[in-house]
């Protein structure tokens, strides 16, 4: 066991995997981790066993910035199945009621609406938020219910995609905040609608600015490994460029003055030169070191 964690490589970047249905993301990121031999990696967001789509996952000095993905928005392509409620709200959970669904489309319009904009949502039992140490999830499998506050979100866009009339499967595309749940908005949705829901399927089409196309699933990654760059975490934050001696400065943790002034303190990504070397924040011309990576 010593050897093989010796032999293990530093692997600097972001790998966006597109993760299966069924799998956990804490073993998708191990068995990434294994397949790339890397020394330190981890994922940012967990997506449920049911859920597929993007995990990016963190390797060595890019976990340095995972924070800034976990606090990013994301997007969601979700299935729901009315006329059916379940334990945890989706279909891994066991069906607790079932009713008629007798609904139109100007009902499903208005319902939505209440699915918009600045909201407040009551996480559900069978989240990893934790009480007393231990991830809720635990306490809702004993059967024991945690009180849970109720926690502000933004939905920035709820789209109708289509519903199956037959089927009673309604197909949204969410755009949402950090700390939303899919499971409890379909809940919420069905009780609003008056047949209940939960969810059949959910992909996860995008977190912060990554595009969906640079996805890569585990039978491709095997074949032809492909990382962002270390510096993708902030991508949509402002540049700025030192020259040698104000990098040499920044590095030794010291504040720079820089040419450029910001009225608001800003959080930036810092380059000597070409190099990415942290994150720091600006407030006028003045800018201190965040998060620096080791550029030995």
């Amino acid at each position: 066991m010593m050897n093989i964690k010796k032999n293990r490589r530093d692997v600097h970047g972001v790998l966006l995997l597109d993760k299966p249905q069924g799998m956990t993301s804490n073993d998708a990121l191990l068995k990434v981790k294994r397949l790339f031999n890397a020394k330190k990696a981890g994922h940012t967001g967990a997506l449920d066993p049911l859920a597929t789509g993007m995990l990016p996952i963190c390797f060595g000095e890019a976990t340095k910035f995972s924070q800034y993905l976990l606090d990013s928005d994301k997007r969601y392509r979700v299935i729901a199945k009315l006329g059916e409620r379940t334990d945890t709200s989706d279909a891994d959970g066991q069906i607790i009621s079932t009713r008629s669904v007798n609904i139109t489309q100007s009902q499903i319009d208005e319902a939505l609406t209440h699915f918009r904009g600045d909201i407040l949502q009551v996480p559900t039992m069978f989240s990893a938020l934790k009480y007393q140490g231990k991830p809720l999830y635990e306490y809702a499998r004993q059967g024991i219910v945690i009180e849970r506050e109720a926690r502000p979100i933004t939905i920035y866009d709820n789209q109708f995609i289509q519903y199956d009339s037959t089927k009673h499967e309604l197909t949204l595309e969410i755009h949402c905040s950090k700390g939303t749940y899919i499971r409890t908005i379909i809940d919420d949705l069905g009780e609003l609608l008056g047949c209940g829901a939960h969810v059949i399927y959910l992909r996860r089409l995008q977190v912060s600015n990554y595009p969906i196309d640079n996805m890569i699933t585990l039978d491709e990654l095997q074949n032809e490994p492909l990382l962002m760059p270390v510096d993708s975490p902030l991508q949509d934050r402002p540049k700025v460029v030192l020259s040698e001696s104000q990098g040499k400065d920044i590095l030794l943790g010291r504040t720079v003055i820089v040419e450029n002034s910001v009225s608001v303190e800003t959080l930036v990504r810092i380059y000597q030169g070409q190099q990415f070397i942290g994150a720091g924040t600006q407030i006028l011309n003045k800018l201190s070191p965040k998060r620096l990576i080791s550029t030995t």
